[in-house]
């Protein structure tokens, strides 16, 4: 299997078991429709071995075992994840590999090897998840620099003590030092004189998980500013439905005369989990993801108010392979943002119209070329809108591929 790919599981009783050069913790997360567990009971580890319909079992290597006929029918998905015995390690040239089994047989189904794993110290490996009354197993391989801890606080496990805020990492990167959860290698055998107190496992009684420090759309319409994020979330659920980003500008003012038209092009650049690009939408491509992507059309001047380009994303088609969209804005004609006023992109609810979230540009740079924002989609469901605002030298959508990959 390759990243985001996913395949139909043909036996009701799974083994996923993960392996590696080195000894690997093995862990599992049932997960709720809203991406989340729903009480730490939800956490499958060495030390918290069964979960309803989802076990933990250790010998040659860890293995998370899933029967799909015993799992709650309020659980949709169960995460696997996987982190290095070895405290301050990274899965740097380590390849660990997920082999899914029929449990009853032990034929295999599908196997799965993450691709350029580097800082990760710990990785969502696969998922085992619902599609209607049907089950299927999808490759995620998403790394984290934080550990175990960052996965645990990210789907809503409560962690032993605070911690400065956490939040999901973006398509292709890994997430901030935070502190590690209750599951690790099991301690050594105690000494009869001495024996030490195994480590506890996620309890109610811990401490709240760390807060992710992300705003959401519960108060209504947002305006960000340059980096900040807002989590398209309302009422703890994730916004899946078509959203319409908005671009728009006017040519500057100089000297009390009006600049040359100017024909800027908005964009969006779609990614996969290792910042790859899927496809571009644009004024030369109108429709992109078998039509999940749709670009408004070319407007050549700037010319009156309101958004002078839009794209529509129906959100919840979203193919699963595609984990990042950046939206862009390229001057084809050549002028510099200098000579551009007003440029802002806005999100809106595509059904209602309503804006949800904001983002002026300001301190322009005589460059042609702007990321404007980024949608990342998290493993939890929801997506994340972060307003970019930097500028490079491109005057067309290819020129954009390579800074909006390093913007992920």
């Amino acid at each position: 299997m390759t990243p985001g790919s996913n395949l139909p599981l043909t036996a009701t009783k799974v083994a996923v078991e993960v392996t590696a050069p080195t000894r690997l913790d093995v862990s599992g997360l049932l997960l709720s429709e809203q991406g989340k567990v729903r009480s730490d009971d939800d956490f499958v580890f060495y030390n918290q071995p069964t979960a309803p319909g989802v076990t933990h079992s250790s010998g040659a290597a860890d293995t998370i075992t899933v029967d799909t006929g015993a799992v709650p029918a309020d659980v949709q998905k169960i995460v696997v994840t996987a982190s290095l015995d070895t405290t301050g390690a990274s899965f740097a040239g380590t390849e660990p590999t997920a082999t899914v089994r029929d449990a009853a047989t032990q034929a295999v189904i599908a196997t799965f090897t993450p691709p350029q794993l580097g800082t990760e110290t710990a990785l969502v490996v696969v998922e085992v998840y619902r599609r209607g009354n049907d089950w299927k197993v999808r490759a995620v391989g998403q790394g984290y620099a934080n550990g175990l801890g960052g996965i645990a606080a990210d789907f809503g496990v409560n962690v032993e003590e605070p911690a400065a805020p956490s939040a999901t990492p973006a398509a292709g990167q890994t997430a901030p030092p935070a502190p590690a959860p209750t599951p690790h290698t099991p301690p050594p055998a105690p000494a009869p004189q001495a024996a030490p107190a195994p480590p506890p496992a996620p309890a109610a009684a811990a401490a709240a998980p760390p807060s992710t420090g992300k705003i959401n759309l519960d108060k209504g319409k947002v305006s960000l500013q340059k980096n900040q994020t807002v989590s398209l979330t309302k009422g703890g659920r994730p916004m899946l439905a078509s959203v319409r980003m908005g671009l728009g500008w006017e040519p500057a003012y100089r000297a009390g005369r009006r600049a040359q038209e100017i024909d800027l092009d908005a964009s969006v650049i779609a990614y996969d989990a290792n910042r790859k690009k899927v496809d571009a939408c644009y004024f030369g491509k109108l429709a992109i993801l078998g039509g999940v992507v749709q670009h408004s059309g070319d407007n050549l001047t700037g010319e009156g108010g309101g958004d002078d380009e839009a794209i529509t994303v129906h959100l919840g088609d979203v193919p699963p392979q595609v984990t990042g969209l950046v939206f862009t804005v390229n001057s084809f004609s050549g002028q510099k943002f200098t000579e551009v006023a007003k440029a802002y992109c806005r999100l809106l609810d595509a059904g209602t119209n309503q804006e949800l979230v904001r983002f002026d540009l300001s301190n322009a740079e005589p460059r042609t070329g702007v990321l404007m924002c980024k949608l990342v989609r998290q493993f939890s469901g929801e997506w994340d809108m972060t307003a970019l605002g930097e500028y490079v030298d491109s005057r067309t959508v290819r020129g954009m591929v390579k800074p909006g990959g390093a913007a992920l």
